[in-house]
């Protein structure tokens, strides 16, 4: 002990109280859980009464007699009277950087029609000075009842003397002062290379204010007199998040899209000891730069001192954008998405929005993986994933096997049975979100018919086909688990997966997708374990591994099936340190 403390000069990136807590499992006695229903997750899914725990790890998993035996007189005792544990659950999609801080300037509340929309902007004029921006995002069109866009004139009519802008993922919808600051009109071309474009009235060529793709990129943004917060705001509001991924179980995350600011953020949190989920990094790479500068930020990312692995904070992967997105009608489709007043589709051979053409894809995607980087792109259409699926098979092919980096495909919604396939002899993974089936089935299928839904978020065939995939929420914005824009409750994920019944239907939509509750249990532990490298130090309750578990309140292997979205966790644990406790 002597020695480790006259080193600590020398690792001058972690603060004595984070040391503190590193040592603190390896000198705690040990911890013995008992009278459990324990569900592992190992091969047989397999159901324990006990675990010991010592120094932060499972050392033993079996009966309570096992884990009494030889059972040193100074170990803690837990009486689980019963309950079920699960593994520590993963989200493999967040940006939780982003969210944390959200709402630090004020509140944004829930948005279900156009009126609520434009109430909101009318707020907002109310409180900010004329020629202030007013900026809303990530309030999709899809999900609103009139699902449109606000137009032009509506905005104009709200905000005459505020510039809007009004963002649903990669499109926006705008105001005319904010067209005329931006020095856009009838004349402004659309960006070169096809990434985005500028909507226009077919009668008069006039732009009807919303802008896809790339194209937002002309409406040049000005102040929006709000406050921002300052790093260390950043750092606490962050830690508040991550205590609230707590109390639905999640242990650790994938943040996909890591920018300088938002690394630097987690790593405060982990050298002030605060750091209650373990978060696995994708760098976000802009792939619309140079393909010189898109090389440097990988070789940037490999290079961090982050990369070296950490089970709290791992720098591992490369994230880009490839297409747009199916709540904004802009996913790059294999077949034409179809005329569509809700998505704006006058064009009835439009396919949707790809930004990266596959010769660039391939070499970004190569330096990454060369660079023991896992890479993957947002690609929501069936005809993203398969110009990504094509691009790893190159790579298969022609440079180093693919399968023990693990490519990924990031959304992965829209599938074929030719593209499953591929996956699964490349050894591709996927990361999904199962609550966009929940709340955008109903549109999804009024948009293009049941038989083009048969490979959406195809859950069974991907276990069968022995994909793997894992669940995640996309989580952007607001702090509550069901609030959220996207929601991150992954009780309601796993209830998604067990039924396939999107809001506001009567029937499932494919239920001969649905699978069982084990693979729901394992698309958000050990197959998101997979996913990040990590199966070997998590995902499962098994002897050598992360004591990262939780209590439930309920049993989530026979309760009725409803319930499973409305269960509670009662405790989570991570490292055998309880980070959440829920008070009666």
């Amino acid at each position: 002990m002597i020695r480790f403390f006259s080193q600590l000069s020398q690792l001058s990136q972690l603060s004595l109280l984070s040391l503190l807590a590193l040592i603190a499992p390896l000198t705690a006695a040990p911890q013995a859980f008992l009278n459990g229903h324990i569900v592992t997750v190992d091969d047989q899914f397999s159901i324990a009464e006990a675990m010991l725990v010592d120094g932060g790890r499972i050392t033993k998993v079996g009966t309570n007699a096992a884990i009494e035996e030889g059972l040193p007189a100074d170990a803690t005792r837990y009486d689980l009277k019963g309950a079920t544990v699960l593994p520590g659950l993963m989200d493999s999609h967040v940006h939780s950087t982003g969210a944390a801080v959200y709402e630090f300037d004020h509140i944004i509340p829930d948005m279900e029609t156009m009126a609520d929309v434009l109430s909101y902007i009318r707020a907002r004029v109310s409180k900010v000075p004329e020629g202030t921006w007013i900026s809303l995002s990530q309030v999709f069109i899809t999900r609103l009842r009139e699902q449109r866009f606000p137009t032009r004139q509506e905005l104009d009519e709200v905000a005459p003397k505020n510039p809007v802008f009004f963002r649903t993922g990669p499109d926006a919808a705008v105001n005319t002062l904010a067209m005329t600051l931006s020095g856009v009109d009838r004349n402004t071309k659309d960006p070169e290379g096809g990434a985005g474009r500028i909507e226009r009235d077919p009668a008069t060529g006039e732009p009807t204010g919303i802008f896809r793709g790339s194209a937002t990129g002309l409406i040049k943004r000005g102040s929006t007199g709000t406050k921002s917060p300052n790093e260390q705001e950043k750092t606490d509001a962050l830690a508040k998040l991550l205590a609230d991924y707590n109390q639905v179980g999640l242990t650790s995350i994938s943040d996909r899209g890591a920018s300088d600011s938002g690394i630097e953020s987690y790593m405060a949190l982990r050298d002030s000891g605060r750091l209650s989920c373990r978060v696995f990094l994708y760098y976000g790479v802009n792939a619309q730069a140079p393909i010189e500068q898109v090389l440097k930020q990988i070789d940037k990312a490999a290079d961090h001192p982050l990369h070296a692995h950490s089970s709290d904070l791992w720098l591992r992967g490369i994230k880009i954008f490839l297409d747009g997105g199916m709540l904004t009608g802009s996913a790059y489709m294999q077949r034409p998405w179809g005329v569509s007043s809700a998505y704006g589709i006058v064009d009835p051979k439009y396919q949707g929005m790809v930004y990266v053409d596959p010769e660039k894809l391939y070499t970004m995607a190569r330096h990454a993986l060369s660079r023991d980087l896992q890479f993957t792109a947002h690609s929501v259409g069936d005809g993203a994933v398969k110009r990504l699926v094509d691009v790893y098979s190159r790579i298969d092919d022609n440079d180093f096997p693919v399968r023990d980096k693990r490519p990924c495909v990031t959304h992965c919604n829209f599938m074929a049975a030719d593209l499953i396939d591929t996956m699964a002899k490349r050894g591709i993974v996927a990361d999904i979100q199962p609550a966009w089936l929940y709340l955008d089935g109903r549109t999804l299928l009024k948009q293009f018919g049941n038989d083009r839904l048969q490979y959406f978020q195809p859950y069974k065939t991907l276990e069968e086909k022995g994909v793997i995939a894992g669940g995640g929420s996309d989580h952007m914005q607001k702090i509550g688990s069901l609030r959220s824009v996207n929601p991150y409750n992954p009780f309601l994920g796993m209830w998604t997966m067990l039924t396939r019944h999107p809001r506001w239907m009567g029937e499932s939509l494919h239920p001969e997708q649905i699978v069982d509750r084990a693979y729901a249990i394992r698309f958000y532990t050990i197959n998101n374990a997979k996913i990040s490298f990590e199966e070997n130090e998590k995902g499962s309750l098994e002897k050598g591994k992360l004591a990262d578990f939780i209590v439930l309140d309920r049993d989530i292997l026979s309760c009725p099936v409803d319930e499973v979205r409305e269960i509670q966790v009662q405790q989570t644990w991570l490292g055998a340190k309880q980070v959440f406790e829920r008070k009666s």
